[in-house]
């Protein structure tokens, strides 16, 4: 196993949460909003983005899942699901990658279905070139090559997630 170089260094990916902070804070200005993280991976990108939010957050999770080490099993798993209630509240689901998109899109479905007066999609990553199924994202932090990686909340079987950076991920034999 090999982790390269830095795709993305702490400093930048800080400097983007806070873009992306700004722009939500802006967007959501007057409102109350349930920031939804996606975890596992997503649980960095979305403690540093919610503590640069400068309007009032309440937090939940909800634990899903569909990869087994880089490969998609296909199946679409639900650990964990939203414990508030979400109907008529303005929802901003945090994701760590978009990939296919299958996974994120079932979530996606799964939540309108409760019928949120809004609902945006914030992702730290966005991986264009492997998506299946279109969905709409409302915040991005870099668009990403058709690569594994792994740091800042990001993981290989678990591991690389406390690495401060984000990293392409190799498998060596």
């Amino acid at each position: 196993m090999v982790v390269g170089k830095p795709l993305f260094t702490v400093e930048q990916i800080q400097h983007r949460v806070r873009e992306i902070a700004d722009a939500i804070s802006s967007d959501y200005e007057g409102k109350d909003i349930l920031v939804v993280g996606i975890l596992r991976g997503a649980f960095m990108f979305m403690s540093d983005l919610v503590r640069a939010i400068k309007v009032p957050v309440v937090i939940d999770f909800i634990i899903a899942s569909s990869y087994v080490k880089t490969d998609s099993t296909g199946e679409i798993k639900i650990h964990y699901d939203i414990r508030e209630d979400i109907a008529d509240k303005d929802i901003l689901l945090i994701e760590d990658i978009v990939d296919t998109g299958v996974t994120l899109n079932h979530l996606r479905e799964r939540i309108l279905a409760r019928r949120p007066k809004s609902l945006k999609i914030c992702a730290l990553l966005d991986k264009k070139e492997r998506r299946l199924v279109d969905v709409p994202l409302d915040y991005v932090g870099f668009d990403i090559p058709d690569e594994f990686v792994v740091g800042y909340g990001l993981d290989y079987d678990n591991n690389f997630r406390n690495l401060p950076y984000i990293a392409i991920f190799k498998k060596t034999v």
